[in-house]
């Protein structure tokens, strides 16, 4: 008898013991879930941190609550801002009005006064053509001058009234600028023997302009081959830029 108590109260100890396990267990894991029920895995991919910060912050502020009177004393403020745009601000035809008034009008003196003072030179220069050369029945004429390109060009008439032709070398074409320089130039379409038939030739001579820094006035003197019993000059040929 006594020793079947014993195992009885053995087995009922055991039972007892798995019980109390089994239910703290149970309430221990109840109470872990109640714990982290709010508690998620965090999102961490690129393209939703933005938006997570963002929330995040949102709710973080929470909700400002505002007194009654700051609230009517708001609404009282816009209304009279309103009114005292719709008393103040001027129609917009009237606005209108108003600068086309500010716009200074332009005198046609003040627009006289504008234009680039380079026509009126380049009209002043082209008056002074033609400029003329005669020795011993030779005329050399200078009609008038251009710029193209990187090259000033002059455009010439050559004209033999004598009784013999003339020949002439244009490498031995002199021609200087008003500072005293040596230009180099170069003469197309002139014939090199120039015969007596009273015929007009017409040529041009190029000077590049890169020669031409600080210059105003040129100077040509051009004399026959081998001769040099003539000599054409000229001078005050202005310089068309």
């Amino acid at each position: 008898m006594g020793l079947n108590s014993t195992v009885v109260m053995t087995v009922i100890l055991l039972v007892l013991m798995f019980g109390a396990g089994f239910f703290s267990s149970a309430w221990g894991y109840k109470l872990g879930r109640e714990a982290l029920k709010e508690i998620t895995q965090p999102d961490v991919r690129p393209s939703n941190l933005t938006g997570k910060k963002e929330d995040s912050n949102h709710k973080s502020e929470g909700v400002k609550m505002l007194k009654e009177g700051e609230i009517l004393a708001n609404v009282k403020k816009r209304i009279e801002g309103k009114d005292e745009e719709t008393t103040t601000s001027p129609p917009a035809s009237a606005q209108g009005e108003q600068k086309a008034e500010q716009k200074p009008e332009q005198k046609p003196e003040e627009k006289a006064e504008q234009k680039p003072e380079e026509k009126p030179q380049q009209q002043a220069n082209s008056s002074a053509f033609p400029i003329v050369s005669r020795d011993e029945g030779v005329t050399l004429e200078i009609i008038s001058a251009s710029q193209t390109g990187s090259s000033l060009q002059l455009k010439v008439q050559l004209k033999n009234e004598s009784d013999s032709s003339i020949r002439f070398l244009y490498s031995f074409l002199n021609v200087t600028d008003d500072k005293g320089r040596a230009l180099s130039a170069s003469v197309d379409d002139l014939p090199g023997q120039l015969p007596a038939d009273s015929q007009t030739y017409v040529g041009t001579v190029s000077i590049p302009t890169a020669l031409l820094d600080n210059a105003n006035e040129l100077a040509i003197s051009l004399t026959d081959y081998p001769d040099q019993k003539l000599e054409l000059k000229m001078s005050g040929i202005p310089i068309i830029r």
